[in-house]
């Protein structure tokens, strides 16, 4: 080494620019490495058995997680009730949920203890469905107002249709809620509205126990091979691109473990991209068709994961609105998403009141944590924030005055 590099390494103490200019390694700071390796290394996830759970299925199966220092375990749970509950009690430490759940988990509601959840990342839009079964086909119910007659005469006989959901601050349960009241139905009033996990779905309307249910796929595509049910709506009908399932974490475990979410959130990037590409999605159905996550034939999960839509009515399309897991800034956690589901725990009684819209949506939603983590990875989208849509009823929502809509619906219980 020539004396005047041994003289300028002298100087620079050991730096990290001393290291750069010996070509170590970025990261290098004097004897040691910055530490950025997650600061929790082993991670339980939580998964309920749906096609949405593959970006985290997928990560954990494509080394992903692994490759930014979490060793993962997938755990498949019974229903959404203990998928929050092993989430507040940390016996999960991430998990697929509803979107609808960290939101109900801050505030309290619906029987769910205060426990503050955050949302970095949503894991997918579209891709739910309500399906009814074969006497409603058979009556030619194809929309709401259909129905409303049919439910009306059950009613008045004291034997009311029963409609299932999945949990009830979740995305099925107001998918379901806004599609009986665009047509005059009243979800507590006219029709039982029941609680069944997404698996059980196909079961129990196979036994006669409901009328119809909203579930997320394969269940609705399951209802149909199985000959007992067609589906009436998908969910990207009433929305298209809606959001639906979130990889959520508690409030503490992220302010405990900052580069553990976010390694998370890089492993869910690698996933969903590789998911968005349709050439590897038959391949996607197999892995989550094993019994350890779904439990069920893939043919029947790659259908409309290829957004080949066959309703079972005699309807069939290619919908080009099928589940996406990255594309169109699908994981960008958006607040005005979460107030949307404010609004509806308001319209349907949920709350006391009008809720603190902007506070408890800037609380869980975390585009920050989201675009953080992206920009480690060299990922620089440039999302606009959405203030303003409506959804197949024309409603306008805007993120500026939620109230105004929560308020503007004929069929609601607002007291």
């Amino acid at each position: 080494m020539s004396a005047s590099r041994r003289r300028f390494l002298k100087q620079a103490g050991g730096s990290a620019a001393a290291g750069l200019m010996l070509g170590l390694p970025e990261g290098w700071v004097g004897s040691a490495f910055s530490d950025d390796s997650p600061e929790t290394k082993t991670m339980r996830f939580g998964i309920i058995a749906l096609t949405d759970c593959s970006p985290i299925v997928m990560a954990h199966e494509l080394g992903y997680f692994k490759q930014f220092g979490i060793e993962s375990v997938i755990s498949k749970e019974a229903s959404w009730a203990v998928i929050r509950d092993k989430l507040s009690i940390g016996d999960n430490q991430a998990t697929h949920m509803l979107i609808g759940m960290p939101l109900a988990s801050t505030m309290g509601l619906a029987g769910s203890p205060v426990k503050p959840m955050i949302i970095p990342w949503l894991l997918n839009r579209n891709g739910q469905a309500i399906t009814l079964n074969n006497t409603l086909k058979k009556a030619g119910v194809k929309t709401p107002r259909d129905l409303k007659p049919i439910a009306d005469k059950a009613k008045a006989a004291g034997e009311p249709l029963t409609f299932a959901m999945t949990f009830p601050p979740g995305t099925h349960a107001m998918w379901t809620r806004y599609w009986l009241a665009s047509g005059g139905i009243h979800p507590d009033k006219d029709v039982n509205l029941i609680t069944i996990p997404p698996a059980q779905m196909v079961a129990n309307m196979k036994v006669d126990k409901m009328d119809g249910f909203c579930v997320g796929e394969p269940w609705n595509n399951r209802a149909i091979i199985d000959g007992i049910g067609f589906t009436a709506i998908t969910t990207q009908k009433m929305w298209p691109d809606h959001p639906e399932k979130v990889c959520a974490f508690t409030e503490e475990f992220a302010a405990k473990n900052p580069k553990t979410v976010k390694a998370v959130l890089k492993a869910l990037h690698l996933a969903s991209v590789h998911l968005d590409n349709l050439d590897n999605r038959a391949k996607a159905a197999e892995v989550v068709a094993r019994p350890a996550y779904i439990n069920c034939p893939p043919e029947i999960i790659l259908q409309r994961l290829l957004g080949n839509y066959d309703y079972g009515d005699g309807r069939k399309e290619q919908d080009k609105y099928y589940m996406i897991f990255s594309s169109r800034d699908c994981n960008y956690p958006q607040r005005a998403f979460g107030m949307w589901w404010l609004t509806q725990f308001r319209r349907w009684g949920m709350v006391k009141g009008a809720p603190d819209y902007q506070g408890v949506a800037k609380r869980v939603l975390r585009p920050d944590i989201y675009l953080e983590a992206m920009k480690e990875m060299g990922v620089t989208p440039k999302v606009a924030e959405i203030q303003k849509f409506a959804l197949f009823d024309g409603i306008p929502f805007d993120a500026k005055d939620p109230e105004k809509y929560a308020t503007a619906f004929p069929v609601h219980n607002l007291s």
